[in-house]
């Protein structure tokens, strides 16, 4: 899955996702408190109260599962987790309906649906709509046979569909509902840094010394490379950026851009792109220069496809511009069909805003990457993870 699609608001706004945490414990806290009140005013319906304890116990252990799965300290919510919580609550589900077997009156009274589209909804800042739907589509069939065996069992004169049908509703809502926000959110969030990335691009390339020619090709000495990844591919990645959807042109101009790139890592002995960004920082243009030390024994960097290698750029340009660093490190790992690039900050007078970190990086998540960051006030370290091969 690529894109919207799989695409969460914690993910897309790791800051701005963190602050639904307190709503999601008092939604959990909500879903408890239901399955308890509905336990205890159908109390004389219950056959079995090692069920009905069970069914309370399940759900209190799905409200957990849900609070300490979004905590900072546990990483993005994975769609592990989703699975996890949904199967849990729709266990204290069936246990709720076993606890009453045979003797329920009325059959809308069972905390079931409710409480299992509550934690839906509390979970659409941390999951994607697609997962939010699927959830709700299994657990919904998997309640429906019960409401079937159940009424079946009561001998209830109600229609069987009509009360599958309402047990449905209070799941297939609250799920809408959740991916409708998640969607429509995550949507909003792209499109803003959309505009913010672009932005930042032409603010870094109008940094650079404006008197230097175009990068006409492969040359000897200097730092071709740096000059065609400085005055070619960020101006061309900020259009992009702020684009909705790429043209003919802006595919032509991309594969001429590659070419180049090429042409100019061809043109290097010993040195890949990566070393001639480190030149150029140490060198610093028109303002001071860092220290920039490159670990990249097996020229794994050559290897990065041009978006790849631009998203790095804008990452290492933000970080050692400006005078945010002291010194930025690089290592870049491959192994058997993965590799692993980690850019380390020292900073310089203080460490940057994690919001602000969070929209260069975000280039890096469009390429493909998988990313982490982390800041402190020692240094800023930045892990970019992708497929090799």
């Amino acid at each position: 899955m690529s894109g919207r699609f799989s695409l969460t608001q914690q993910e897309a706004d790791p800051i701005g996702g963190s602050t639904a945490a307190p709503l999601v414990a008092i939604g959990a806290g909500t879903a408890v408190a239901i399955s308890v009140v509905s336990t205890f005013a159908h109390r004389a319906e219950i056959v079995s109260p090692f069920a009905a304890v069970l069914g309370i116990l399940l759900l209190v252990a799905a409200a957990i599962a849900l609070v300490t799965g979004i905590l900072p300290s546990r990483g993005s919510f994975a769609s592990e987790r989703v699975w996890l919580v949904v199967t849990i609550a729709t266990a204290a589900a069936v246990a709720e309906y076993v606890s009453t077997m045979g003797n329920d009156a009325v059959l809308y009274d069972d905390y079931g649906p409710i409480t299992i589209g509550v934690l839906l909804l509390c979970m659409a800042p941390y999951a994607s709509w697609a997962a939010l739907l699927i959830a709700a589509g299994l657990s919904s069939g998997v309640l429906a046979i019960l409401v079937a065996g159940n009424a079946a069992a009561a001998s209830v004169s109600q229609p069987v569909a009509s009360l599958v049908l309402v047990g449905s509703v209070a799941i297939v809502a609250l799920a809408a509902a959740g991916a409708s926000y998640s969607y429509s959110i995550v949507g909003s969030i792209l499109r803003w840094q959309r505009e913010v990335n672009r932005e930042a691009l032409e603010q870094e390339v109008a940094e650079e010394p404006g008197d230097a020619a175009p990068f006409p090709g492969p040359t000897i000495g200097g730092s071709p490379r740096v000059a065609l990844v400085a005055r070619e591919v960020l101006p061309f990645l900020a259009s992009v950026v702020a684009a909705e959807r790429l043209s003919v042109a802006d595919v032509d101009r991309a594969r001429e851009l590659a070419e180049g790139v090429q042409a100019a890592m061809k043109a290097g002995i010993e040195a890949t792109w990566l070393d001639d960004l480190a030149d150029a920082l140490r060198s610093g243009g028109a303002g001071p220069g860092i220290e920039m030390l490159v670990d990249d024994p097996s020229g794994a960097a050559a290897r990065l496809s041009s978006d790849q290698r631009t998203a790095l750029t804008a990452i290492i340009s933000w970080l050692g511009g400006s005078t945010r660093s002291s010194e930025v490190r690089v290592a870049v790992v491959e192994g058997a069909g993965s590799g692993r690039i980690e850019v380390t900050a020292i900073p310089a007078q203080g460490p940057p805003r994690h919001r602000d970190l969070e929209r260069i990086v975000a280039i890096a998540r469009a390429v493909g990457f998988r990313t982490e960051s982390t800041i402190s006030r020692e240094r800023t370290i930045v892990e970019l993870n992708y497929p090799v091969g």
